[in-house]
């Protein structure tokens, strides 16, 4: 099979008919074998319904249903798992991604060799309050992430080597560094197309403001998984013995005063007195800490029965 569309839905009832037909549309005009794969996220709208009035008139279309909503992320997942084409492409079921790019996205992977295309809505119709914290957004991942060519991280339209899909796992809210996810899976050729931006046709946007926030958060979970997740020590270790003696000097110097003035008779306080020798103290005690979390991070890494699962490209 060539491709496998996979479109992940909340209350998109109305957009859906509308959509399965344009893909049919372009698949039919460049004789593609495929396959379209709705992952329904508990909508409440009668979404599903629609799948299944979809499934039975053309054989091409497959579903999954959630019980209740999951999110994005686990729908994509779930996607991943039953795409058999081989290249998959995922779009959004609003009607702003356009299937008409599907055809040049599949010869950029088939043809030019990438691992992953990203679609870059470089013209947008969305409002100032969505478009500007995006570019913020954007630029910090692509200062973390170091994949300096893409400029839109969360755009839903994309495509994959079947092998990619395969070998990540997306959870939570991950969906928007699904090209960091196969960064470090070992898929380091990752492009980018400009793609046309639809403004949305039926129904509202499902995601708010609160996306920004919890976005840099999985950001830096990811960034401090992908360096440092099977080597724990090196980051708490490392810091925790900086913090411990940086401590320990300064309770030095605290004591060391003490003693200086005390030998040449000169006025003193008790080193009690002094709010340094509580800041080193604290110092000391956080960096122990630290260290200790490392040990312990060492310790989990070591029994993970994953310790040794490397991801093997060819073998003779």
């Amino acid at each position: 099979m060539d491709i496998s569309v996979v479109v992940p839905l909340y209350n998109e009832a109305e957009s859906l008919p509308e959509l399965e037909q344009w893909i049919e549309r372009v698949m039919n005009e460049h004789g593609f074998s495929h396959e379209i794969i709705f992952v329904n996220d508990g909508s409440t709208d009668g979404s599903w319904q629609v799948i299944e009035e979809l499934a039975r008139k053309n054989p091409a279309v497959r579903g999954v249903s959630f019980r209740r909503n999951y999110g994005k992320s686990p729908a994509l997942n779930t996607g991943f798992a039953r795409a058999q084409g081989d290249v998959v492409i995922t779009m959004d079921a609003d009607l702003q991604d356009s299937p008409d790019e599907i055809p040049e996205l599949y010869r950029m992977i088939k043809e030019d060799g990438y691992d992953l295309v990203s679609g870059y809505k470089q013209k947008r119709y969305d409002p100032l309050s969505k478009t500007i914290p995006t570019k913020l957004f954007n630029a910090t991942a692509r200062k973390v992430t170091g994949i300096k060519n893409l400029h839109d991280f969360n755009c839903g339209l994309k495509a994959y080597r079947n092998k990619v899909v395969k070998h990540i796992e997306v959870y939570g809210d991950m969906h928007r560094y699904i090209p960091y996810l196969a960064k470090l899976a070992g898929f380091s050729r990752i492009g980018e197309k400009v793609v046309h931006h639809q403004a949305r046709k039926y129904g509202k946007t499902k995601f708010g403001l609160d996306r920004f926030v919890n976005g840099y958060l999985d950001l830096a979970t990811l960034w401090f998984t992908g360096k440092f997740g099977g080597k724990p020590m090196h980051f708490f270790g490392l810091l925790g013995s900086l913090m411990f003696i940086l401590g320990f000097i300064a309770v030095a110097v605290v004591g060391f005063g003490k003693l200086w003035n005390m030998y040449h008779g000169l006025p003193y306080v008790l080193v009690t007195d002094s709010p340094y020798f509580f800041l080193a103290l604290t110092l000391m005690i956080l960096g122990a800490q630290m260290f200790l979390a490392g040990f312990v991070g060492e310790l989990v890494a070591r029994n993970s029965p994953r310790r040794n699962d490397y991801e093997i490209d060819t073998e003779l």
